[in-house]
């Protein structure tokens, strides 16, 4: 066998082995330590109603949908409200650097009792190459939740962990 040859299945080997092991985490993704994909998943408990809880976060994302309040840093603007309703919000965040867009959903829930509202959050990237996002689209939506002062109100509970929420142990949500 020639040394061009060998050369030729040389890289052909190395390809099989990154196809191998992007096969193997992409079927485990507990091995890869989270998503394979930049994306967060989060839950919300408040006790309070869902459509408090709703015209809150509504509020939040038309308050910061132009970039005045990015001025001074951090994310906490261009948010785009596409639909919503006491049940299920969808919007739209564009980063104000580099204009990345994550895609956000708000499902709400109430108790049985309607004293309570059981939210859970997901934002991904559009970008179908993005892996990681330095905690981005956790503080998507954190901010939302922090900006529209549901953090404070009585029975107030979080929940994600690195598996749900791409590198959310290391979010820094006063600059994304």
């Amino acid at each position: 066998m020639g040394s061009r040859t060998a050369a030729i299945m040389m890289g052909t080997r190395s390809w099989r082995s990154v196809l191998v092991a992007f096969l193997l985490l992409g079927a485990f993704p507990s091995i890869a330590g989270g998503p394979l994909h930049a994306q967060c998943r989060v839950e919300w408990t408040f006790g309070i109603s869902c459509y408090t809880v709703y015209l809150q976060l509504v509020s939040q994302i038309k308050e910061w949908k132009t970039a005045d309040n990015c001025a001074n840093g951090g994310e906490k603007c261009l948010y785009t409200l596409k639909s919503a309703n006491e049940h299920y919000i969808v919007a739209k965040h564009t980063t104000p650097v580099h204009k990345y867009v994550d895609d956000l959903t708000f499902k709400l829930t109430s108790s049985l009792d309607k004293k309570s509202c059981y939210v859970s959050g997901f934002s991904v990237s559009e970008l179908w190459y993005a892996v990681f996002d330095h905690g981005t689209n956790y503080c998507n939506l954190h901010n939302l939740i922090e900006g529209s002062g549901l953090d404070k109100v009585s029975g107030y509970t979080e929940s994600t962990n690195n598996f749900k929420c791409t590198q959310y142990s290391s979010a820094n949500c006063t600059i994304y």
